[in-house]
């Protein structure tokens, strides 16, 4: 999909994060205080990134999960903007920026956390998982 498509497709706050890496601000993402059962995809490509058994509250102000799906499934980077080294993670399929991960999450759970910006998610209720073609990740969030 190229850019003109994208911007038809994304909202103006989706295409800024996925696409040119902005950040939305702490606590105004749909998905920060949301804790319903079923799966995060990217808002872009539509793959799975994240189950909600692995997300939890933070208090960062922003969707904070301690591992993704299929650690393949995102790619991490070096991000030195802003005057900090930071890992940037970013989806595998459509290269949309997500967020960034730390080491201090649950230490009981690996003590990453993956602080992922709500506009570059999708989310997909449990009961219409199968149906959305998603199935296949259903005993994830069981």
């Amino acid at each position: 999909m190229d850019q003109f498509e994208l911007k038809q497709q994304l909202s103006p706050m989706e295409y800024a994060v996925t696409q040119e890496n902005a950040t939305e601000r702490p606590f105004s993402g749909k998905y920060d205080d949301f804790y319903q059962k079923g799966i995060y995809v990217d808002v872009v490509s539509g793959e799975a990134l994240f189950s909600s058994s692995d997300k939890y509250d933070a208090g960062c102000g922003w969707p904070a999960f301690t591992r993704p799906i299929k650690k393949r499934g995102v790619a991490e980077k070096a991000d030195f903007s802003h005057g900090m080294h930071r890992v940037e993670v970013r989806s595998k399929a459509a290269d949309s920026h997500l967020g960034h991960v730390f080491n201090d999450g649950p230490q009981d759970q690996g003590g990453l956390r993956y602080c992922i910006n709500s506009a570059a998610l999708r989310f997909i209720p449990f009961e219409e998982m199968a149906e959305a073609g998603y199935g296949e990740y259903k005993e994830l969030v069981e």
